[in-house]
Protein backbone atom coordinates (compact mmCIF):
# COMPACT_ATOMS: atom_id res chain seq x y z
CA UNK A 1 0.00 0.00 0.00
CA UNK A 2 1.63 3.31 -0.84
CA UNK A 3 0.74 6.27 1.72
CA UNK A 4 0.29 9.43 1.11
CA UNK A 5 -0.10 12.77 2.92
CA UNK A 6 -3.57 14.22 3.70
CA UNK A 7 -5.00 16.44 1.40
CA UNK A 8 -4.72 20.14 2.11
CA UNK A 9 -1.18 19.08 3.98
CA UNK A 10 2.80 19.12 3.22
CA UNK A 11 5.91 17.65 3.51
CA UNK A 12 8.41 20.80 4.41
CA UNK A 13 11.71 18.86 2.80
CA UNK A 14 15.28 20.01 3.56
CA UNK A 15 16.23 21.98 1.29
CA UNK A 16 12.87 24.45 1.79
CA UNK A 17 12.67 24.03 5.66
CA UNK A 18 15.93 26.09 5.74
CA UNK A 19 13.65 28.34 3.80
CA UNK A 20 11.38 28.26 6.80
CA UNK A 21 13.64 28.40 9.44
CA UNK A 22 15.07 31.96 7.72
CA UNK A 23 11.06 33.24 8.00
CA UNK A 24 10.81 31.98 11.50
CA UNK A 25 14.24 33.42 12.46
CA UNK A 26 13.21 36.86 10.66
CA UNK A 27 9.52 36.95 13.09
CA UNK A 28 11.72 35.77 16.20
CA UNK A 29 14.10 38.48 15.66
CA UNK A 30 12.02 41.13 15.08
CA UNK A 31 10.05 39.92 18.53
CA UNK A 32 13.41 40.47 20.59
CA UNK A 33 13.42 43.93 19.44
CA UNK A 34 9.49 45.17 20.12
CA UNK A 35 10.10 43.20 23.02
CA UNK A 36 7.48 40.21 22.91
CA UNK A 37 7.88 37.17 24.53
CA UNK A 38 7.36 33.58 23.06
CA UNK A 39 4.29 31.13 24.32
CA UNK A 40 3.35 28.07 22.92
CA UNK A 41 0.43 26.12 23.44
CA UNK A 42 -1.69 22.95 22.95
CA UNK A 43 -2.42 22.10 19.44
CA UNK A 44 -5.57 20.97 20.58
CA UNK A 45 -8.18 22.85 22.75
CA UNK A 46 -11.75 22.49 24.22
CA UNK A 47 -14.33 23.12 20.89
CA UNK A 48 -16.25 24.98 23.28
CA UNK A 49 -13.29 27.65 23.56
CA UNK A 50 -13.17 28.31 20.23
CA UNK A 51 -17.04 28.64 19.55
CA UNK A 52 -17.05 31.60 22.32
CA UNK A 53 -13.68 32.96 21.38
CA UNK A 54 -14.19 33.00 17.78
CA UNK A 55 -17.79 33.07 17.23
CA UNK A 56 -20.58 30.43 16.13
CA UNK A 57 -21.22 32.66 13.27
CA UNK A 58 -17.79 32.29 11.52
CA UNK A 59 -17.13 30.47 8.70
CA UNK A 60 -14.27 28.59 11.11
CA UNK A 61 -16.52 27.16 13.40
CA UNK A 62 -19.51 26.28 11.27
CA UNK A 63 -17.42 24.55 8.78
CA UNK A 64 -13.56 24.34 9.16
CA UNK A 65 -13.24 22.85 12.54
CA UNK A 66 -11.51 19.99 12.94
CA UNK A 67 -13.34 18.54 15.99
CA UNK A 68 -13.20 15.45 18.06
CA UNK A 69 -14.23 13.35 20.80
CA UNK A 70 -11.67 12.00 22.86
CA UNK A 71 -11.53 9.07 25.26
CA UNK A 72 -13.16 11.18 28.25
CA UNK A 73 -15.84 12.06 26.29
CA UNK A 74 -14.77 15.47 25.70
CA UNK A 75 -15.09 17.65 22.41
CA UNK A 76 -11.58 18.55 21.67
CA UNK A 77 -10.57 20.63 18.58
CA UNK A 78 -7.72 21.57 16.16
CA UNK A 79 -6.50 25.25 16.83
CA UNK A 80 -7.68 27.34 13.60
CA UNK A 81 -6.28 30.15 15.10
CA UNK A 82 -3.78 31.45 17.83
CA UNK A 83 -5.26 34.10 19.75
CA UNK A 84 -8.07 32.09 21.82
CA UNK A 85 -5.36 29.31 23.26
CA UNK A 86 -2.99 32.24 24.26
CA UNK A 87 -6.22 34.27 25.70
CA UNK A 88 -6.99 31.41 27.44
CA UNK A 89 -3.38 30.87 28.77
CA UNK A 90 -3.32 34.03 29.75
CA UNK A 91 -6.17 33.57 31.84
CA UNK A 92 -5.49 30.43 33.33
CA UNK A 93 -2.23 31.15 34.47
CA UNK A 94 -3.24 34.51 35.41
CA UNK A 95 -0.49 36.59 33.65
CA UNK A 96 -2.91 39.32 33.62
CA UNK A 97 -1.70 40.01 37.51
CA UNK A 98 2.13 41.05 36.44
CA UNK A 99 2.69 44.77 36.70
CA UNK A 100 4.14 45.30 32.86
CA UNK A 101 2.33 44.66 29.09
CA UNK A 102 1.58 41.24 28.40
CA UNK A 103 3.53 40.61 25.12
CA UNK A 104 3.45 37.46 23.66
CA UNK A 105 4.11 35.53 20.03
CA UNK A 106 3.64 32.30 18.59
CA UNK A 107 4.97 30.33 15.57
CA UNK A 108 2.57 27.08 14.97
CA UNK A 109 0.82 25.07 12.83
CA UNK A 110 -3.48 25.86 12.52
CA UNK A 111 -5.97 23.50 11.05
CA UNK A 112 -8.65 24.50 9.48
CA UNK A 113 -10.73 22.61 6.95
CA UNK A 114 -11.32 24.24 3.62
CA UNK A 115 -11.06 24.27 -0.08
CA UNK A 116 -7.14 23.73 -1.06
CA UNK A 117 -5.68 26.83 -2.86
CA UNK A 118 -2.55 28.77 -3.58
CA UNK A 119 -0.93 29.50 -0.19
CA UNK A 120 -3.86 27.98 1.68
CA UNK A 121 -3.63 24.24 3.29
CA UNK A 122 -5.68 22.23 5.71
CA UNK A 123 -2.65 22.32 8.34
CA UNK A 124 -1.19 25.88 7.78
CA UNK A 125 1.41 27.41 10.06
CA UNK A 126 0.58 31.43 12.03
CA UNK A 127 3.00 33.90 12.95
CA UNK A 128 1.22 35.60 15.52
CA UNK A 129 1.72 38.54 18.27
CA UNK A 130 -1.06 39.49 21.03
CA UNK A 131 -0.53 42.51 23.48
CA UNK A 132 -2.88 42.32 26.30
CA UNK A 133 -3.17 44.53 29.11
CA UNK A 134 -3.78 48.03 27.67
CA UNK A 135 -6.62 49.88 25.02
CA UNK A 136 -3.70 52.33 23.87
CA UNK A 137 -4.12 52.87 20.47
CA UNK A 138 -0.44 53.89 19.92
CA UNK A 139 -0.47 50.04 21.05
CA UNK A 140 -2.61 48.92 17.71
CA UNK A 141 -0.32 50.70 15.27
CA UNK A 142 2.95 49.51 17.12
CA UNK A 143 1.08 45.66 16.32
CA UNK A 144 0.45 46.96 12.82
CA UNK A 145 4.18 48.04 12.70
CA UNK A 146 5.41 45.24 13.67
CA UNK A 147 3.74 43.09 10.97
CA UNK A 148 5.00 45.43 8.49
CA UNK A 149 8.65 45.13 9.48
CA UNK A 150 7.98 41.79 9.04
CA UNK A 151 7.60 41.74 5.57
CA UNK A 152 10.21 44.53 4.65
CA UNK A 153 13.11 42.24 6.39
CA UNK A 154 12.27 39.28 4.62
CA UNK A 155 12.70 41.58 1.19
CA UNK A 156 9.39 41.67 0.01
CA UNK A 157 7.63 44.70 -2.11
CA UNK A 158 3.98 45.98 -2.75
CA UNK A 159 2.93 44.70 1.15
CA UNK A 160 -0.11 47.21 1.77
CA UNK A 161 -2.33 47.76 4.39
CA UNK A 162 -6.10 47.38 4.80
CA UNK A 163 -7.00 49.45 7.75
CA UNK A 164 -10.77 50.01 8.99
CA UNK A 165 -12.28 50.46 12.73
CA UNK A 166 -15.28 48.13 13.41
CA UNK A 167 -16.10 50.24 16.71
CA UNK A 168 -17.88 48.66 19.69
CA UNK A 169 -20.45 45.92 19.93
CA UNK A 170 -22.52 49.16 20.81
CA UNK A 171 -21.83 51.02 17.59
CA UNK A 172 -22.16 47.61 15.75
CA UNK A 173 -25.70 47.17 17.02
CA UNK A 174 -26.48 50.44 15.50
CA UNK A 175 -24.88 49.31 12.41
CA UNK A 176 -26.74 46.54 11.74
CA UNK A 177 -30.05 48.39 11.55
CA UNK A 178 -28.40 50.29 9.21
CA UNK A 179 -26.78 47.57 7.08
CA UNK A 180 -29.72 45.53 7.02
CA UNK A 181 -32.24 48.13 5.55
CA UNK A 182 -29.76 48.14 2.90
CA UNK A 183 -29.32 44.21 2.42
CA UNK A 184 -33.07 42.93 2.19
CA UNK A 185 -33.72 44.87 -0.67
CA UNK A 186 -31.07 43.02 -2.44
CA UNK A 187 -31.14 39.92 -0.32
CA UNK A 188 -32.17 37.12 -3.05
CA UNK A 189 -29.75 38.56 -5.14
CA UNK A 190 -27.12 37.30 -2.84
CA UNK A 191 -25.02 33.86 -2.12
CA UNK A 192 -26.33 31.53 0.05
CA UNK A 193 -23.98 32.10 2.55
CA UNK A 194 -24.68 35.90 2.87
CA UNK A 195 -28.63 35.19 2.92
CA UNK A 196 -27.81 32.91 6.14
CA UNK A 197 -25.88 35.38 7.50
CA UNK A 198 -27.98 38.63 7.01
CA UNK A 199 -30.06 36.36 9.92
CA UNK A 200 -27.21 36.09 12.64
CA UNK A 201 -24.55 38.25 11.71
CA UNK A 202 -24.85 40.73 9.16
CA UNK A 203 -21.75 42.53 9.65
CA UNK A 204 -20.32 39.11 8.38
CA UNK A 205 -22.16 39.88 4.56
CA UNK A 206 -19.37 42.30 3.73
CA UNK A 207 -16.85 39.97 4.28
CA UNK A 208 -18.04 37.72 1.42
CA UNK A 209 -15.70 37.47 -1.52
CA UNK A 210 -19.00 36.74 -3.91
CA UNK A 211 -20.44 39.55 -3.69
CA UNK A 212 -18.73 42.12 -3.40
CA UNK A 213 -19.70 44.24 -5.97
CA UNK A 214 -22.87 44.38 -4.75
CA UNK A 215 -22.02 46.27 -1.65
CA UNK A 216 -20.85 49.58 -3.69
CA UNK A 217 -23.40 51.77 -2.12
CA UNK A 218 -23.56 50.02 1.91
CA UNK A 219 -23.53 52.01 4.49
CA UNK A 220 -19.89 52.27 6.05
CA UNK A 221 -19.53 51.24 9.23
CA UNK A 222 -17.17 54.28 10.01
CA UNK A 223 -20.12 56.58 9.71
CA UNK A 224 -21.23 54.95 12.57
CA UNK A 225 -18.60 54.96 14.91
CA UNK A 226 -19.25 56.91 18.00
CA UNK A 227 -16.80 60.07 19.74
CA UNK A 228 -14.79 57.60 21.80
CA UNK A 229 -14.31 55.08 18.50
CA UNK A 230 -13.19 58.37 16.55
CA UNK A 231 -10.77 59.53 18.65
CA UNK A 232 -9.33 55.67 18.88
CA UNK A 233 -9.29 55.55 15.47
CA UNK A 234 -7.91 58.69 14.92
CA UNK A 235 -5.16 58.10 17.16
CA UNK A 236 -4.14 55.14 15.36
CA UNK A 237 -3.88 56.63 11.99
CA UNK A 238 -1.89 59.49 13.66
CA UNK A 239 0.75 56.67 15.35
CA UNK A 240 0.97 55.17 11.69
CA UNK A 241 1.55 58.18 10.03
CA UNK A 242 4.37 59.20 12.51
CA UNK A 243 6.37 55.66 12.21
CA UNK A 244 5.72 56.60 8.25
CA UNK A 245 3.55 52.77 8.17
CA UNK A 246 1.67 53.53 5.10
CA UNK A 247 -2.14 51.89 5.06
CA UNK A 248 -5.34 52.48 2.84
CA UNK A 249 -8.55 52.85 4.55
CA UNK A 250 -11.05 50.03 3.80
CA UNK A 251 -14.65 50.57 5.67
CA UNK A 252 -15.51 47.45 3.93
CA UNK A 253 -12.73 45.49 5.86
CA UNK A 254 -14.59 43.37 9.10
CA UNK A 255 -12.51 40.20 9.21
CA UNK A 256 -13.60 36.94 9.72
CA UNK A 257 -13.30 36.62 13.52
CA UNK A 258 -16.44 37.68 15.85
CA UNK A 259 -14.31 39.18 19.22
CA UNK A 260 -12.69 42.33 16.75
CA UNK A 261 -13.57 45.84 18.42
CA UNK A 262 -12.17 48.79 16.91
CA UNK A 263 -9.11 48.64 14.99
CA UNK A 264 -9.01 46.08 12.37
CA UNK A 265 -6.56 45.38 9.39
CA UNK A 266 -5.10 43.31 6.82
CA UNK A 267 -2.00 42.83 4.83
CA UNK A 268 -2.23 42.70 1.48
CA UNK A 269 -0.23 41.60 -1.87
CA UNK A 270 -0.64 40.69 -5.04
CA UNK A 271 1.10 37.53 -7.39
CA UNK A 272 0.21 34.98 -5.11
CA UNK A 273 -3.48 33.95 -6.32
CA UNK A 274 -7.13 35.51 -6.11
CA UNK A 275 -6.88 35.64 -2.60
CA UNK A 276 -4.39 38.82 -1.84
CA UNK A 277 -4.38 38.80 1.66
CA UNK A 278 -1.61 37.76 3.44
CA UNK A 279 -2.21 38.66 7.25
CA UNK A 280 -4.09 40.55 9.49
CA UNK A 281 -5.50 41.36 13.03
CA UNK A 282 -6.99 43.99 14.92
CA UNK A 283 -8.06 44.87 18.46
CA UNK A 284 -10.42 42.30 20.93
CA UNK A 285 -11.44 44.23 23.89
CA UNK A 286 -13.69 41.89 25.30
CA UNK A 287 -12.15 38.22 24.50
CA UNK A 288 -10.62 37.82 28.09
CA UNK A 289 -13.44 38.34 29.54
CA UNK A 290 -15.34 36.00 27.13
CA UNK A 291 -13.23 33.24 27.81
CA UNK A 292 -13.52 34.06 31.98
CA UNK A 293 -10.86 35.85 32.89
CA UNK A 294 -11.04 39.50 33.86
CA UNK A 295 -11.79 42.55 31.05
CA UNK A 296 -8.55 43.26 29.83
CA UNK A 297 -7.75 44.56 26.71
CA UNK A 298 -6.17 43.22 23.81
CA UNK A 299 -4.66 43.45 20.06
CA UNK A 300 -3.16 41.26 18.06
CA UNK A 301 -1.78 39.93 14.55
CA UNK A 302 -1.42 36.40 12.76
CA UNK A 303 0.56 35.94 9.49
CA UNK A 304 0.04 33.55 7.35
CA UNK A 305 3.68 31.74 6.48
CA UNK A 306 2.66 29.44 3.92
CA UNK A 307 1.74 32.53 1.77
CA UNK A 308 4.55 34.73 3.04
CA UNK A 309 6.94 31.60 1.39
CA UNK A 310 4.94 32.03 -1.65
CA UNK A 311 5.21 35.50 -2.13
CA UNK A 312 9.31 35.28 -1.51
CA UNK A 313 9.26 32.94 -4.35
CA UNK A 314 6.70 34.86 -6.69
CA UNK A 315 9.28 38.02 -5.92
CA UNK A 316 12.12 35.73 -6.50
CA UNK A 317 13.84 36.65 -2.98
CA UNK A 318 16.25 34.07 -2.67
CA UNK A 319 17.97 34.83 1.25
CA UNK A 320 21.37 33.26 2.02
CA UNK A 321 20.47 30.80 4.44
CA UNK A 322 23.86 29.83 5.19
CA UNK A 323 22.98 25.72 5.58
CA UNK A 324 26.51 25.11 3.86
CA UNK A 325 29.02 22.75 4.88
CA UNK A 326 32.27 24.65 5.84
CA UNK A 327 34.55 22.01 5.30
CA UNK A 328 34.60 18.58 3.85
CA UNK A 329 36.84 15.87 5.10
CA UNK A 330 38.25 13.50 2.47
CA UNK A 331 40.45 10.42 4.33
CA UNK A 332 43.33 8.66 2.03
CA UNK A 333 44.64 5.63 4.15
CA UNK A 334 42.72 3.22 7.10
CA UNK A 335 44.42 4.92 9.23
CA UNK A 336 43.14 8.57 8.57
CA UNK A 337 39.65 7.35 7.87
CA UNK A 338 39.50 5.79 11.69
CA UNK A 339 40.99 9.56 12.65
CA UNK A 340 38.25 11.42 11.21
CA UNK A 341 35.37 10.94 13.71
CA UNK A 342 37.12 12.76 16.13
CA UNK A 343 38.34 15.49 14.39
CA UNK A 344 34.76 16.15 12.54
CA UNK A 345 33.31 16.14 15.83
CA UNK A 346 36.13 18.62 17.43
CA UNK A 347 35.58 21.22 14.00
CA UNK A 348 31.54 20.77 15.20
CA UNK A 349 32.25 21.04 18.82
CA UNK A 350 34.23 24.84 17.67
CA UNK A 351 31.53 26.09 15.61
CA UNK A 352 32.21 24.59 12.35
CA UNK A 353 29.87 22.77 9.91
CA UNK A 354 31.87 19.58 8.59
CA UNK A 355 31.17 16.83 6.40
CA UNK A 356 32.49 13.99 5.26
CA UNK A 357 31.67 10.60 2.97
CA UNK A 358 29.62 7.55 4.70
CA UNK A 359 29.65 5.30 1.44
CA UNK A 360 33.20 4.55 0.50
CA UNK A 361 33.29 6.57 -2.59
CA UNK A 362 36.19 7.33 -4.54
CA UNK A 363 38.40 10.31 -3.87
CA UNK A 364 37.19 12.36 -7.09
CA UNK A 365 33.78 11.38 -6.15
CA UNK A 366 34.39 12.63 -2.27
CA UNK A 367 35.62 16.27 -4.09
CA UNK A 368 31.92 15.90 -6.24
CA UNK A 369 30.37 15.26 -3.17
CA UNK A 370 32.27 18.36 -1.46
CA UNK A 371 30.90 20.66 -4.43
CA UNK A 372 27.16 19.14 -3.82
CA UNK A 373 27.88 19.93 0.32
CA UNK A 374 28.48 23.74 -0.75
CA UNK A 375 31.57 23.63 1.51
CA UNK A 376 34.45 26.24 1.07
CA UNK A 377 37.46 24.31 1.61
CA UNK A 378 38.28 20.45 1.37
CA UNK A 379 40.37 19.35 4.11
CA UNK A 380 42.75 16.25 3.05
CA UNK A 381 43.82 13.70 5.55
CA UNK A 382 46.38 10.92 4.44
CA UNK A 383 48.08 8.64 6.77
CA UNK A 384 51.20 10.57 5.88
CA UNK A 385 50.13 13.59 6.92
CA UNK A 386 48.61 11.97 10.07
CA UNK A 387 51.92 11.01 11.40
CA UNK A 388 53.04 14.40 11.04
CA UNK A 389 50.14 15.98 12.57
CA UNK A 390 49.00 18.07 9.72
CA UNK A 391 46.47 17.99 7.17
CA UNK A 392 46.23 19.43 3.61
CA UNK A 393 43.47 22.54 2.91
CA UNK A 394 42.14 23.67 -0.59
CA UNK A 395 39.36 25.35 -1.14
CA UNK A 396 36.70 23.22 -3.37
CA UNK A 397 36.03 25.39 -6.31
CA UNK A 398 40.18 26.33 -6.94
CA UNK A 399 42.55 28.23 -5.59
CA UNK A 400 46.16 27.41 -3.52
CA UNK A 401 46.64 24.70 -1.43
CA UNK A 402 48.18 25.10 2.11
CA UNK A 403 49.36 22.44 4.81
CA UNK A 404 48.55 23.37 8.05
CA UNK A 405 48.99 21.65 11.39
CA UNK A 406 45.44 19.46 12.77
CA UNK A 407 45.57 20.96 15.69
CA UNK A 408 45.24 24.68 13.79
CA UNK A 409 42.36 23.50 11.41
CA UNK A 410 39.74 25.26 13.36
CA UNK A 411 41.25 28.64 13.51
CA UNK A 412 42.91 28.05 9.98
CA UNK A 413 39.18 27.72 8.58
CA UNK A 414 38.29 30.37 10.90
CA UNK A 415 40.81 33.29 9.70
CA UNK A 416 39.47 32.21 6.01
CA UNK A 417 35.96 32.58 6.38
CA UNK A 418 33.39 34.62 8.93
CA UNK A 419 33.16 31.66 11.22
CA UNK A 420 33.25 32.34 15.27
CA UNK A 421 34.79 29.44 16.62
CA UNK A 422 33.84 28.17 19.90
CA UNK A 423 36.85 26.00 20.60
CA UNK A 424 39.71 24.42 20.22
CA UNK A 425 40.90 21.34 18.56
Amino acid sequence: MNFQKPPGTQDILPGNSELWQFVENTARDICRRYRFSEIRTPIFEGTELFKRGVGETTDIVEKEMYTFEDRGKRSMTLRPEGTAGVVRSYVENKLYGEPDLTKLYYIGPMFRYERAQAGRFRQFHQFGIEALGSSDPALDAEVIALGYMFYAELGLKGVTVDLNSVGTPAVRAAFREKLLAFLLPIKEDLCKDCQARMDRNPLRVLDCKVDQDKFTNAPSIVDSLDEECETHFARVRECLDEMGIPYNLNSRLVRGLDYYTHTAFEYKAQGIGAIDTIGGGGRYNGLVAEVGGDDKPGVGLGLGLERTLLLLESQGIKPDLGNNADVYVVALGDRAEKALPQLLQQLRTAGIAAERDYQGRKTKAQFKAAERSGARFAAVLGDDELDRGEISLRPVTGGEQQVVKLVDLAQTIQSLTSIDVKGNN
